[in-house]
């Protein structure tokens, strides 16, 4: 009498899932500092905010200790933290912008010209938001379909806009302070609860532009266009329209915020989009708030408006204000690139 022994064949799989061994969970150290790493960048614009602000207080406590600076930044730093939080997407895909205040300038352009031709003031928001749409939508086309390097063509166009402003209106402010204007004026510029409406505006800007970077398809295409447009192109994704679209959009917020700034001031004058402070502190805003994240954007465009006010309520010769701003961005950056290096470890 033989015994017979049965043998059994394990599942596929089943071998190495059984050795396999246990993987750990990670302990709350571990979970914070991968939190830590991924929001650095937004945690080091918050510090030098933070630090910037401490300065302030320290130098001219009478100022920044009071409710009334705080009120003025959130009716002026909005007029251009809107241009830069749209100027984000267009770095991200790793392209720049320098006519967005020419753009400004000549969409209002639009706006009084329509205006003036039909007395209607809805007809005259839809031209000055289409004269930005154009005005973008040129400026896309240039770099991503002729391939001409935007910090050339840009700089080309920036002339470009605002000498056509300047022939169609002639040099001459338009004063806008008809009734007619009073509810748009109010929509703009009010105050709800005693928060200036440029505030609230920024807010929802900013929610929409982060929604759109960070939950939409268009928001990862100009993720990919921006880290490799040949592997963008390659996995279907039209790198062209995309570089466009950004350009646009910025457009048209600038000439939304061009809109703002002229009704919050009761008069456009045609030197809307000349001086430093059209081009610098969007640019600023962008790059203190680390390129490519909405919310350092965001919280990075608040020290930039407060750094003139500081170095005047300082007493310090207003020459300085610029090396200031070179001090900020230069450090930011600094600290930018520290910490990006520490987050690949």
């Amino acid at each position: 009498m033989t015994d017979k022994t049965v043998t059994t064949t394990p599942e596929p799989g089943t071998e190495a899932r059984a050795e396999a061994p246990p993987v750990p969970e990670d302990d709350l150290g571990t979970r914070l500092r991968r939190r830590l790493r991924s929001h650095a960048l937004t945690l080091a614009t918050l510090g030098v905010a933070l630090l910037l602000w401490l300065i302030a207080v320290i130098v001219s406590p009478e100022v920044f200790l009071s409710t009334r600076i705080y009120a003025a930044f959130a009716t002026t730093t909005p007029l251009f933290a809107m241009v830069a939080l749209a100027l984000t997407l267009v770095v991200i895909t790793r392209e720049m912008d320098l006519s967005f205040g020419s753009v400004m300038a000549l969409s209002m352009v639009g706006f009084v010209k329509a205006y003036a031709l039909t007395g209607s003031v809805l007809l005259a928001v839809l031209a000055c938001l289409l004269v930005g749409a154009a005005c973008g939508l040129f400026n896309g086309v240039l770099v991503a379909i002729l391939g001409i390097p935007s910090l050339v063509i840009t700089l080309g166009t920036l002339f470009l806009f605002r000498g056509i402003e300047m022939v169609l209106i002639q040099g001459r402010p338009t004063v806008l302070r008809d009734p007619d204007f009073d509810l748009l004026r109010s929509l703009l510029t009010g105050k709800v609860a005693g928060v200036p409406n440029q505030l609230l505006w920024m807010i929802a800007v900013a929610v929409v532009l982060w929604v759109v970077l960070n939950r939409t398809r268009f928001g990862a295409h100009i993720f990919l266009v921006g880290d490799n447009p040949t592997s963008a192109q390659l996995m279907g994704v039209r790198v062209a329209r995309v570089r466009i679209a950004t350009f646009v959009i910025l457009a048209v917020i600038a000439a939304f915020t061009g809109m703002m700034s002229a009704m919050y001031i009761g008069t456009f004058f045609p030197t809307l989009s000349e001086g430093t402070g059209a081009l610098l502190y969007p640019i600023a805003s962008v790059f203190v708030g680390g390129i490519g994240s909405i919310v350092g954007t965001f919280i990075g465009a608040f020290p930039v408006g407060a750094i003139n006010a500081g170095v005047v309520s300082a007493g310090i010769d207003g020459f300085y204000t610029e090396l200031f701003f070179g001090l900020v961005i230069v450090v930011s950056l600094v600290l930018q690139t520290v910490i990006t290096r520490w987050m690949r470890r």
